[in-house]
Order: C-alpha cells, then structure tokens, then sequence
C-alpha cells in the first residue's frame, strides 16, 4: 500500500512496527486489537520480539487470533533476536519489565524492612530508582540497534518509570523520535466524566506536568469550566475525600492525573503516617498483587490458545495505535506525550521530560507548548525532576554516588528514613540488582 513514512517520504511497503517485550501478552493484546482494527493498519507487518520462548510463543498465537476476529491479514513474525524484529522497522513500541517479577518483588521487600512503604513502585521513590537503573542498560542497547537498523523509526516506549526512561534516552543515546505513552491523562479525564455524569466526548480539557503528577488545567463542557460541578459532586460525597487525589485537588486546586496510590507515593505527606494511610485507604504493596494478576491472567491466555478457547479482543483506546495511525494515514489526532520540556513548560527545568498534548499528523508527533504551570504544581514536579535527574546523571556519568542523591532528594523516602537509613538501603539495593546494573553503579558505598 502507498503511505506516508514516519520520515515524512512516501513510499511504498508495509507498515513495520516491531514490539519489544512482547511477552507482555494481555497488553500486546491490547495494542494489537487497537492496530488492527484500523483499515489501513489490517495489512502491516507485526514483528514480535521476547526473550521469553514460551511467552513469545503465546504473543504470536494471540497476535493470529486477534487478526482473524478482526478480518485483518498482517504479516505476523516472532523473533528471539531482537535486531531481526527491529530490521527496516517504522515503529518500535517498547513494553520491556528488565528484571520480571523477582525484580520487583525485591523493590518492595528490601525497602519494607526498612520501614519504607510504597504502593506502585515503578515511577518515582526507591522503586522507580532501580527500575530506571536496571532498564537503562537496555535502552541503551535498543537505541544502539534502532540506530543501526531503523534509524527513521519512532519509539513508542511505555516501560517504566517513564519520566526517567525518556530523560535517559534523550541523554545517552542519539535517537530523537521518541515518545513516552502513559493512558493516565485520558482515563482521569474519562472517570471524572463519569463521576460528574457528563459525556465525555462534551469534554474538553488540557493536561500538563510530569507523567503520574501531571494536572488538569483546564476542565470544560461548552466553555463553562466544570471544577465547581466537581467540588459540588465531592461536598456531597464524604467518600471522595479518603482519596488522596482529591485530596491534594482540595489543597492544589488542579485534579492530578494518576490515581491516589501512584499519587501518594509522590509527595511526603501520606504514606509516612499511619493516620493518613487510614484515612485515605492506601493499600501498601498493592503492586505485588498486580503483579500475580497480571501473571494469572497471561496464563489465562496461554491456556485459552492452547485449547482452542476464545479470547477477548477489546480496544484499549491507547495512544501507540493512535498515533502509528496518524502518522501512516495522515489523520490528524491529539494525544498525550512524555518528552524532553525543550521550553514546552516555562517553570519546569529545560532537562526534565514533561507530559503535554501533541499534535500527531504524518510529521509526526508534536509537543504542544503550554506555558507555566500553577506554582503549586510545579514546585511538586520539580522535587519530582529533580530526582529523575539525579538518576540519569547516575547512570550516563557512571557516578554511584548520585543514586543516593536520587534517593535523599525523593520526596517520600526522605520523609521515612533518616539519611544513614536511606544510604544503607541503597547499598542492599545495589548488592540484590547487582547483576543487571551497569557495572560503574555496583559499587557499595556504606555511609
């Protein structure tokens, strides 16, 4: 078929889009359900890459199964060699959890000793620390293949911590299209559509700040802006309140974009009190149950191809298809982007990597400017930057050091712990992930 390249050429050929940590079954799923259900999409080639055979197996019989529900007729491959995916591909979407379950499962053990408490943990605070250090070896190596094999693609990345994924591959690496995806924005939006029983699609409203802490700004049904009816819907509901979001909405005075238990992990005001953890229902460690449901739910799967039973395909409304639409078709839409501020966003840093609408159209994808945040706001994003930055820095000067920086600068851990405790945990971190650091950051420092 005739298209219009990522690059902006047209051409012709099939569409390529290469998905890397397909094992991911349930939300490839997803993504492939979306993609397909686009009549210019139905014939492209779909290149799945795991390093799981058993995974990458069940991810290509999904991928058939979704086609035939749809009428599509893509050209489906699986590859063990990642460089074989990636050859000639126009989109990358990048779903990879370095370190699986064990990983993360750690993340929350070690820290509990500790008395440290996390609810998410793969954003911000000790867990997304060593989920960003142990995932960026990998970006690295990715880029390094993209920028050999497809140097025209976009990358599609939604593997967390986002924020410091996207920072990390705008530093350490040469590739520019990139894109952090994150479905926050549009799903807050959509609950408080139904929270105040208004349609969504009468909606209009603008987003931006970092991804999990970013804010809706503006909030309205045929220009009336809709924050009294929600203050109205809260006053009527004391239930609401035992939420940390409207919460910190009631204190801020913008609707934060991620629910209460990524939003509590952000700031020092909740997780280190028992009353607060009370009164606002955060369930600490609710991640390691995600993560026997999404395990559960892959073998649901597995199991249901392997007998010939029927799987769900349902739309998930993410934005890779979206925007692999767009860019193909020349369709022009509005999606929500994580990328380097580059003056998108006035008072955040100029380094940091912000959530804003983009224009997606067959230039690509385009970063809206928004201006300045509500000082409020930025002032938590920036506590937020600042850790991501520490980080990065960590890992592209190859400097241990600054993972302790990361560590005492979070918001959260710097409210739990005195700084000996913070420096101890760190090591026991860097000894239990050793092994899929960079080899600069093994080093344990003691106080």
């Amino acid at each position: 078929m005739t298209r219009t390249s990522p690059a902006g050429r047209t051409g012709t050929g099939t569409v390529k889009i290469a998905f890397i940590g397909a094992g991911s079954v349930v939300f490839t799923q997803g993504l492939l359900a979306d993609l397909l259900a686009f009549p210019e999409l139905r014939r492209i080639h779909v290149a799945l890459h795991d390093i799981d055979a058993e995974r990458l197996a069940t991810a290509e019989g999904a991928a058939r199964y979704i086609a035939g529900t749809r009428g599509a007729e893509p050209v489906v491959t699986a590859h063990l060699d990642r460089r074989a995916a990636l050859q000639d591909a126009d989109f990358v979407v990048n779903t990879v959890q370095v370190g699986m379950n064990e990983a993360t499962r750690t993340d929350f053990g070690i820290p509990a000793r500790y008395g440290l408490r996390q609810t998410i943990g793969d954003t911000l605070g000790i867990g997304g620390i060593f989920r960003a250090l142990r995932t960026f070896p990998l970006l690295r190596a990715l880029a390094d293949d993209i920028a050999e094999l497809c140097p025209d693609a976009w990358l599609l990345n939604y593997t967390n911590p986002m924020a410091m994924n996207v920072m990390y591959l705008a530093q350490a690496t040469p590739l520019r299209r990139v894109v952090g995806l994150c479905h926050s924005v549009y799903w807050t939006v959509r609950d408080l559509a139904d929270l105040l029983h208004v349609p969504y699609e009468e909606i209009s409203y603008l987003a931006a700040g970092v991804n999990h802490q970013a804010w809706v700004l503006r909030f309205e049904r045929d220009g009336q802006n809709l924050y009294p009816l929600l203050d109205e819907v809260i006053a009527k509901d004391p239930q609401l309140l035992r939420r940390v979001r409207v919460d910190m909405y009631r204190r801020l005075g913008y609707y934060p974009t991620e629910t209460s238990e990524h939003s509590s992990e952000y700031v020092p005001w909740y997780l280190h009190h028992d009353s607060e953890v009370e009164r606002l229902r955060l369930p600490i460690g609710t991640y390691l149950d995600i993560v026997e449901e999404n395990t559960a739910e892959y073998e649901r799967t597995r199991d249901a191809l392997a007998s010939g039973s029927p799987l769900p395909v349902e739309g998930t409304m993410e934005y890779a298809p979206q925007i692999v639409h767009s860019i193909v078709s020349g369709s022009p839409r509005t999606v929500y982007g994580n990328v380097p501020n580059h003056g998108l966003v006035d008072n955040l840093p100029a380094a940091a990597v912000v959530e804003v609408p983009c224009l997606v159209d067959s230039l690509g994808v385009q970063p809206t400017r928004v201006g300045a945040l509500p000082p409020q706001c930025a002032a938590l994003n920036r506590a937020y930057a600042s850790a991501n930055e520490l980080v990065v820095r960590a890992a592209v000067e190859g400097e241990p050091r600054h993972i302790r920086h990361a560590a005492m600068t979070d918001p959260a851990t710097a409210a739990a712990l005195p700084v000996e405790r913070i420096w101890d945990l760190c090591d026991d971190l860097v000894r239990a992930h050793a092994d899929l650091l960079q080899p600069e950051l093994r080093e344990v420092l003691g106080h």
